[in-house]
Formats: C-alpha cells, sequence, structure tokens
C-alpha cells in the first residue's frame, strides 16, 4: 500500500471509494497511514452516526468534512439541514459542505432560488455557530445549475459567506468546478480565512454520458492543479486537502487500490506546486 509521510494533509473523500464498506475504509486508512478523511452522511446513517463516530475516533482518524447538506428547494431543507449540522458535531468535524440545490420544480426563477439559499443560510448560522460547525458553501459547475446547485461561481458562494463571520460560513474550493473560470485564481487568493475545505478532482474529456460521476483522479485531466494549488497556498490556506472523486470506473476497483490511486495522484499534485 503506497503511503504518505508525517505530516500530509492528504484526506481522503469517501465518495472517492463509493462501495467500499466504512469499517473497511477505515482499516484502509489505518494501514496506509492516512489519519484523516471526509465522511458522506448517506453511508454514515447505513452505518449508525454514533457507531461511526466512535470507529473513526477509536482509529485515530479525523473527520475534515461531512458532506453534504444544503439542497435548499426542498420542503424539508431547515430541519435537514439542522440534523447535518448535528451530525457533524457528533463526527468532530468543523466543517460541513453545503450544496445549495437547483430550482424549484417548475421554476425559471434562478435569481430568486439563489436568494432563497442566502437567506436559508442565515437561518441556519445560530445553530451552526452553537455547534462550532462552519458552513461551507460549494459553487459547482454552471452546468448543474438547474437541477443541483444554483451557486455556479466563486463570487456567488463568497457573496452569501461574507454576510457572515468567517468562522460560521465559508467556501468550498473544488478544482472540478471552478477550473473553467479565468478570474477564479486571484480570487481564490485574496479570500484568505474565508476557505473552509480544498478538493482536488481533475475534468476528463470526453465526457461520460453521467457527467456526474465522470471526475478523473488529480493529475488525469485539464486542470492546471499546480495554478490552483499556487492560489489556495497564497490564500493563507494550511488545512487538510481532500480529493474527492466520483467516477463509475474507478468504483469499480478494489478500495485499497482506489485509496492507493488516489494518494498517488494527490502526490502528483503536490510534486507539481513545489
Amino acid at each position: 500500500m503506497t503511503r504518505l509521510q508525517e505530516g500530509n494533509r492528504f484526506s481522503f473523500n469517501q465518495i472517492t471509494a463509493k462501495h467500499w464498506p466504512l469499517p473497511d475504509l477505515v482499516k484502509g486508512l489505518v494501514e496506509a497511514e492516512v489519519d484523516k478523511v471526509a465522511l458522506w452522511r448517506e453511508p454514515v446513517a447505513e452505518y449508525g452516526l454514533e457507531r461511526s463516530a466512535a470507529l473513526v475516533r477509536d482509529a485515530g482518524i479525523a473527520v475534515t468534512t461531512l458532506c453534504r447538506s444544503g439542497f435548499f428547494q426542498a420542503p424539508d431543507w431547515f430541519d435537514d439541514n439542522r440534523r447535518a449540522i448535528d451530525e457533524a458535531a457528533a463526527l468532530g468535524t468543523s466543517v460541513l459542505v453545503l450544496v445549495s440545490g437547483g430550482l424549484p420544480p417548475g421554476s425559471k426563477d434562478i435569481a430568486g432560488a439563489r436568494q432563497h439559499v442566502a437567506d436559508a443560510i442565515g437561518r441556519l448560522v445560530p445553530h451552526a455557530a452553537a455547534a462550532g460547525v462552519t458552513l461551507a458553501v460549494e459553487p459547482l459547475h454552471p452546468m448543474y445549475a438547474a437541477d443541483r446547485c444554483v451557486i455556479s461561481t466563486w463570487d456567488q458562494a463568497l457573496a452569501i459567506a461574507e454576510q457572515h463571520p468567517a468562522g460560521q460560513v465559508g467556501v468550498t474550493v473544488d478544482t472540478y468546478h471552478l477550473w473553467w473560470d479565468d478570474t477564479v485564481l486571484d480570487k481564490i487568493a485574496r479570500a484568505g480565512e474565508r476557505i473552509a475545505i480544498y478538493q482536488l478532482a481533475d475534468w476528463v474529456t470526453p465526457l461520460p454520458a453521467g457527467v456526474l460521476t465522470g471526475r478523473g483522479l488529480p493529475g488525469d485531466g485539464c486542470v492546471d492543479m499546480a495554478a490552483f494549488h499556487a492560489a489556495v497556498e497564497r490564500a493563507g490556506y494550511a488545512g487538510p486537502i481532500e480529493v474527492e472523486v466520483m467516477n463509475e470506473e474507478l468504483w469499480q476497483r478494489p478500495g485499497p487500490e482506489i485509496l492507493a490511486a488516489t494518494i498517488a495522484g494527490y502526490r502528483n499534485v503536490m510534486h507539481m506546486s513545489s
């Protein structure tokens, strides 16, 4: 198994090995001497919140983020997001990633949907602050605006975050979703403490039929990872670096093999950026 040097910032995002059961994943992380993981709500719920929290805690693994909540077009968004905040706190992470959700059924009012997202996050801030959880607004590539995330740009995400103290609402840097924007690198470099989490995935072509699950490991696509890393470093971000790849072909491989390939991709980015 490929191992990392002590003191590394690498965090393995659970979705990268979607079908790897949580106990086996934790065992694999320990064997590879990886001490950070990003967890997803659905597999955590399947295994049990308390059991999941105990599993990673007993293994000495820190949870860097909980993915994901948001989806503010849903009728039960308020209660579900409050539950997600409580789940993040129970898992010992201080960052909850928010994907805003798309347009309500039948609606074409994207400006109204974006305003609703901002208002909804404002309603959640007191509960998140009391739990010690930062809400990390994630802008997704514009192709997802209709059905998954009306927050499409760094500017839109940052405008929401800046309405609140930095420790309460921040922004997620995901290379897969932001690489296309020719203004984003300078803006990231000025974001400072607003960066709540930094995620790596590459853009590969040709795009598969299921675009959502067609991401590449870092270094396998056309994203200038070194430029992104330099921008995040200039912003002063020194936290964990998650590799979050959704890829149907990758998911068919054994968990330990996926982890080794993910570590190799992460190392590739660090080497290009040094």
